[in-house]
């Protein structure tokens, strides 16, 4: 995971790839851990960051999708529950079972949700996490303390998985690198190139970190889609007149402090006023609350909550909490985009939009594939391997992830603060007992010293301060001005690692800062501005 070297052994290369991939979220990771592990030689490509764009925004379930289940796609549901179980058993360092109280509020609801969410299990089979139970009242207000009691009659108990989406990521980069692939950040492609039977055969990339305009020309056998909700930017490269095959949404999310939520448990209502559903979820020892699902037409790495959306967030949260969240509590929020199938029929909410994935294969053998979530990003990779195969009439291969570890897999201890670098977490400790320096405490609420810069630097890929504190520990997520307050400091850190000067560390405070503002409410934003006109 030496990004310099592996950049310098990339232009030296004239080896054809059999595969590139295009995308560092989800849906690529997958894609070439798929590819790498049948043998074949492959190289990922992501034009920013692993996970800088949706990946990193999501909800934080690895879950087979209650609201499908509600829609009717059972086939969805189940293909999800089934991942879900292999995700928690292949990396159990990241994803835990997590229970859910829904509330309810009459003798129908108790029914209704009792025998949909039994359906739920049964649709897992042996990978369910647990048994969905009706619970009384007084259980419903034990297990969530804050909860409202005015008309409260029980509630229905269920499991889902929880996980860490960005952290995720990276070790699937890792695993990626561990079974001999190459993933690279940073890393754009501005270029398709074609044989003279119109089929792609290569790339030309752009390394967007080191200023150099000399672009790199790759040849490879087979060229792999899987940029998300820029999935259109590729497929234009290919043919300009390429019919649109995105319908992006966005989803808001809040970060507030546990004691709107208390305990273990998480809160799931099932019914909001725009027909989503809405989870509150413990989650690095903060509550994150959402989502949101808002068509957008304008699509970027970086886009930002509405208004209105912040204001539903908080107002559905204050029906069921005695002492809801306030726009004061709120120490994060962010917005991500989902890549969704565009609908063929105009009209379509996209809430409505499946969240199966789809692939497209280009008269030229570009093979693109959107939708999918977190949850199936194994299944989506294996199914656009297979596709791959099918389409250059290469010889079939099986897939061998379904039971393959991610790097870092180990059994957790969820009291640990570091629980999410599982056994990496040792290789950080072996940095500070070499050298005590390494233990200088950047942030003490947040348990993060010098060490974690060092290996992010070293280990991970981590670039940039936003790579390190959005990405690799996630604090820009659980607490933005926290951030902004250590920012300056691991910008030092990564120029001594990086090498570079005090310009560098200058432009990366006030970049950071301008990235920041983001997940700050309107009225906190002066507060990055602060920070960086304090340096």
């Amino acid at each position: 995971m030496n990004r310099e070297m592996l950049v310098a052994s990339l232009r030296r290369d004239l080896q054809p790839w059999d595969v590139i991939v295009i995308g560092g979220g989800a849906t690529g990771l997958g894609a070439a851990l798929e590819s790498v592990t049948r043998g074949y030689r492959t190289l990922l490509l992501e034009q920013v960051d692993f996970a800088k764009s949706t990946s990193s925004k999501s909800t934080k379930l690895v879950h087979g999708g209650v609201r499908y289940l509600a829609q009717g796609d059972v086939s969805l549901v189940r293909e999800a529950s089934v991942e879900r179980g292999l995700l928690s058993a292949n990396a159990p360092h990241l994803v835990r079972n997590l229970a859910f109280v829904i509330p309810t509020f009459s003798w129908w609801d108790n029914l209704k949700y009792t025998i949909g969410l039994k359906l739920y299990d049964w649709l897992a089979g042996r990978l369910s996490l647990g048994k969905s139970v009706h619970i009384s009242k007084a259980e419903a207000i034990r297990r969530l303390s804050t909860l409202q009691e005015n008309k409260l009659s029980g509630g229905v108990l269920y499991h889902d998985g929880q996980f860490d989406d960005s952290r995720l990521a990276i070790n699937l980069a890792q695993t990626i690198s561990d079974k001999g692939g190459t993933a690279l950040n940073y890393m754009r492609v501005v270029k398709l190139s074609k044989d003279e039977e119109g089929n792609v055969n290569g790339v030309t990339v752009r390394d967007t970190l080191n200023g150099r305009e000399d672009d790199i020309h790759l040849n490879t056998r087979a060229i792999i889609n899987a940029t998300g909700v820029f999935a259109d930017d590729i497929l234009e490269m290919d043919n300009p007149a390429a019919p649109k095959s995105i319908a992006a949404s966005q989803g808001v999310h809040l970060v507030v402090d546990r004691e709107f939520l208390p305990g273990t448990d998480a809160l799931m209502i099932p019914q909001t006023s725009d027909g989503r559903v809405l989870f509150m979820v413990p989650w690095h020892d903060k509550v994150v609350v959402g989502t949101t699902d808002t068509p957008v037409n304008h699509i970027s790495l970086e886009p930002h909550p509405m208004e209105k959306e912040i204001r539903f967030i908080l107002d559905t949260a204050a029906q069921y909490l005695a002492k809801p969240p306030k726009r004061e509590d709120v120490r994060s929020l962010w917005a991500g985009l989902r890549p969704l199938a565009a609908a063929k029929a105009e009209g379509h909410k996209t809430k409505e939009i499946s969240r199966s994935h789809k692939i497209i294969v280009s008269s030229s053998n570009l093979i693109t594939i959107i939708g999918g979530k977190w949850t199936t990003y194994r299944r989506m990779a294996a199914d656009v391997i297979h596709k791959m195969e099918e389409v250059l009439r290469w010889k079939e291969t099986a897939s061998v992830t379904e039971h393959m570890r991610i790097h870092g897999a180990m059994d957790a201890n969820w009291q640990d603060p570091w629980y999410f670098y599982g056994t990496d977490e040792a290789h950080i400790r072996n940095l500070i007992a070499k050298n005590p320096e390494m233990n200088d405490e950047l942030s003490k609420k947040y348990n993060i010293v010098k060490a974690q810069v060092v290996w992010a630097v070293r280990e991970e890929m981590a670039r940039n301060i936003e790579d390190f504190l959005a990405r690799r520990v996630r604090l820009l997520f659980l607490d933005a001005k926290e951030a902004l307050r250590i920012a300056p400091a691991v910008a030092r850190i990564m120029a001594e690692e990086l090498h570079k000067d005090e310009h560098w560390v200058a432009t990366q405070i006030s970049s950071f800062a301008d990235e920041a503002k983001a997940y700050l409410l309107d009225e906190d934003k002066s507060d990055a501005v602060k920070y960086t006109t304090s340096e």
